[in-house]
């Protein structure tokens, strides 16, 4: 399953990527990108179990330490370039 999320709020300038990044790693089956987005916000582009990928939304939703996560959307397609997903690899551009 692929998936693809617009995170908003104070999600830039708070080691966001690096964190979602360590906890994808610790979920694991995730394959996929993290990327800020000019607005702002930070878009997740990802594929894995629906299970896993639930598991990360809450996790998402809580960000790390000084983030601050006002909402998470659904977006079918991203407006910024992705390039295909390396199986088993989850990085941040």
């Amino acid at each position: 399953m692929d998936i693809a999320w617009q995170i908003i709020g104070r999600v830039q300038r708070v080691g966001f990527r690096y964190w979602a990044i360590q906890t994808v790693n610790k979920i694991g089956n995730i394959s996929g990108y993290i990327r800020n987005a000019d607005d702002g916000s930070v878009i997740v582009y990802a594929r894995g179990e629906s299970a896993d990928l639930q598991r990360l939304k809450a996790y998402l939703y809580q960000g790390p330490l000084f983030a601050r996560v006002d909402s998470i959307i659904d977006i079918s397609s991203p407006n910024v370039y992705f390039p295909p997903i390396e199986n088993g690899v989850f990085k941040r551009i």
